[in-house]
Formats: C-alpha cells, structure tokens, sequence
C-alpha cells in the first residue's frame, strides 16, 4: 500500500512515470507542476520556491541520464538481427538498467525531498487528494469490468 501511495503521489503531484514514459510523454512543465502543488495544497511563496529549486536541479540530473537511456534503447533495438552481438547487447543492457536505477533513485529522492517542503496540513491534504484519485481509479476500472463483460440473461 505504500508503494501504491507513493506511486500515486509521484503521478499527481509531479507526472514523473519514469524513462518508458517520459519517452512517450512529456512530463508536466516546472511551472504547471508548481501551480498544481498550490492549487491543491495552497503553497506560500518560499515553499513554491523551494520546490522550484529542487525540479530545476532534479531536471539537469536527470535529463541527460533520460538521453543517455533512450539513446542506448534505441542502439538495442539496432542490434536485432541475425548477426547480433551478444556482448555488446548485454553490455548496453546492463548501462540501461543501471540508468533506469539511477533515475529511479533520483525520483523518490525529488518526491522526498518535495514532501519534506510541505507543511503536515499540506501532506494530509495531498493524502487525501492521493485517496480520493485511487478511488475514482478504482471506480472506473470496475465500471470498465462491468461494460466489458457480457449482458446476464435475465430469468
């Protein structure tokens, strides 16, 4: 449940879906994700600030590590063939799990640190927020399940 929550709370408060979808999708702009903090959680304007220090600090780390990465999946998409290079596959692989990792860790240390700029009201109130989307999540997968599923008859 934990990590659910924190998953939750990285996708509302920043969209940070890690390397796969930052591929696909661009993250929310520094200023939109900020706006959206303070709407939410009503930020005074250190906190905005601060927290607009740490995107602009998380954002230079981690956009070449999000480069280095797409460059070496595309590289491993190259390599398919019938006269592969198993070394070279591997070696590419394992300096992309490395930077997947490395990017990971940079993300919950950014939500950390983040989290530790809010007040406990605010935390709460991100909680609640957190809560409150996993229900509407919840809700529309099983109104999903239930369109899917073939009509009962009736007897």
């Amino acid at each position: 449940m934990k990590l659910t929550k924190f998953l939750a709370t990285i996708a509302l408060t920043l969209g940070i879906a890690g390397v796969a979808a930052a591929q696909q999708m661009e993250a929310p702009s520094q200023g939109d994700q900020v706006d959206q903090l303070n709407q939410l959680l009503d930020l005074d304007e250190n906190q905005q600030q601060e927290i607009r220090g740490l995107l602009e600090e998380a954002e230079s780390q981690l956009a070449p590590k999000e480069q280095e990465a797409q460059a070496l999946q595309a590289r491993l998409g190259d390599y398919v063939g019938p006269d592969f290079d198993e070394n070279l596959i591997r070696e590419d692989a394992a300096r992309l799990g490395d930077l997947t990792g490395e990017i990971t860790a940079e993300s919950v240390l950014l939500q950390s640190r983040i989290e530790a700029v809010f007040t406990e009201e605010q935390r709460q109130q991100l909680d609640e927020a957190i809560a409150q989307q996993q229900q509407q999540m919840q809700d529309m997968q099983n109104q999903m399940q239930q369109e899917g599923q073939p009509a009962q008859p009736v007897q």
